[in-house]
């Protein structure tokens, strides 16, 4: 099944805010990603329905396994990418921005590449 560059922010999201908080509910998610709590609610909604989250009766936000796999992947090349454009001189703002945009469209084969040339 093909996962939407929209639901690997949020299952990566998701990861940074439960490293950062211990918890994670829909209204840090809509906070933290400047979205509407009603496009959030359709989101976890989707991502639950597709078991990459699961929600608990207090509405706090887990991830499964598999949205695990996914979120550390995003959160890994973010990170790497970011570091290699700041290492390049590219000003730290726009060097997040661009990592944003280039982790969901690398294929692995290119990803792999860029680590192993960088010593990442």
């Amino acid at each position: 099944m093909k996962i939407y560059e929209s639901s690997e922010d949020y299952l990566e999201r998701i990861l940074i805010l439960k490293q950062k908080n211990g918890k994670v509910i829909s209204l840090d998610i809509a906070n933290s990603m400047n979205y509407s709590k009603p496009s959030i609610s359709r989101a976890m909604k989707n991502l639950r329905e597709n078991n990459y989250i699961t929600i608990d009766s207090n509405g706090n936000i887990e991830l499964t396994e598999a949205g695990l796999q996914i979120a550390n992947k995003m959160y890994d090349r973010h990170n790497i990418l970011s570091q290699i454009f700041i290492e390049l001189g590219v000003d730290p703002d726009i060097a997040l921005r661009d990592a944003c945009k280039l982790e969901h469209d690398l294929s692995e084969e290119t990803y792999n590449a860029i680590k192993k040339h960088f010593g990442k």
